[in-house]
């Protein structure tokens, strides 16, 4: 958590992470109570969009331990189109993809497909949403975390953030294009005539300040006039998670 977030929140000091996390929304409400109550030990994961293991370094304890499929399933698959996929210590099997996205695994491969902050990145949205759906078991569950695509202030602020993802040199870091992650959109590419959609959206913290605190309170007091709450105005990032369950004895 940058110093930016301490000042905003001053909350963090006291484990790592503030109240409106919404990455703790998906490790704690999403990953923790609901893909763990689904996980058992016989299930064979996929993490998609793995990269070098997104959790392995990070400095909340609780979201690091939360992380890891380890050791909770039969088997822990990481696949992803970057390299650096290669070097992912939380997983049993490694799978580096080639551009085309073809996972090389037979059909029905997989119980549950995890994936976190990929689905604004994917590109070609029909082609990915028909390769998971094709290595998902009849019964299995796809749980993805995604930004959705702002408007209005909100967008303006989030363009900031990428335009700075222009120039970042960070690995396992991909420009944002939004072609899979709308509601609608994700009922178009998993029809509910072969998935049940139980997905929810949470308002969290900004990730838009670019490690300025002028910024910050800037956009803190555009949405505080925009969205005045009674016990807590803060400026948010609407994040989606998304459960999907494949109906049984579907067609491929």
């Amino acid at each position: 958590m940058s110093n930016v977030e301490n000042k905003l929140y001053p909350e963090v000091s006291a484990g790592g992470y503030c109240r409106v996390d919404h990455r703790m929304e998906y490790i704690v409400r999403a990953m923790f109570r609901q893909v763990n109550a689904l996980l058992n030990s016989e299930m064979t994961v996929l993490e998609y969009g793995a990269g070098h293991g997104k959790w392995q370094n990070d400095p909340v304890i609780l979201r690091r331990n939360l992380g890891n499929f380890v050791g909770r399933c039969a088997k822990v698959v990481a696949c992803d189109v970057d390299p650096a996929v290669q070097r992912n210590p939380q997983a049993d099997v490694l799978l580096l993809l080639e551009p085309s996205g073809r996972l090389p695994v037979a059909d029905a491969s997989f119980d549950l497909i995890s994936a976190f902050s990929v689905f604004e990145h994917v590109e070609d949205a029909e082609s990915v949403a028909a390769e998971l759906t094709r290595v998902l078991k009849p019964g299995g569950w796809i749980c993805a975390w995604t930004p959705r695509r702002s408007v209005g202030a909100e967008a303006l602020a989030q363009s900031c953030v990428e335009l700075g993802w222009r120039h970042r040199e960070e690995e396992n870091s991909f420009i944002p294009v939004y072609r899979m992650n709308t509601r609608s959109k994700l009922r178009q590419l998993f029809p509910q005539t072969h998935f049940r959609h139980y997905s929810y959206t949470y308002d969290g913290q900004p990730f838009y300040h670019s490690d300025s605190v002028l910024l910050a309170r800037f956009w803190q007091f555009v949405f505080w006039v925009r969205w005045t709450r009674i016990d807590d105005a803060h400026p948010s990032t609407v994040v989606r998670v998304a459960f999907l369950q494949t109906r049984r004895g579907r067609c491929i």
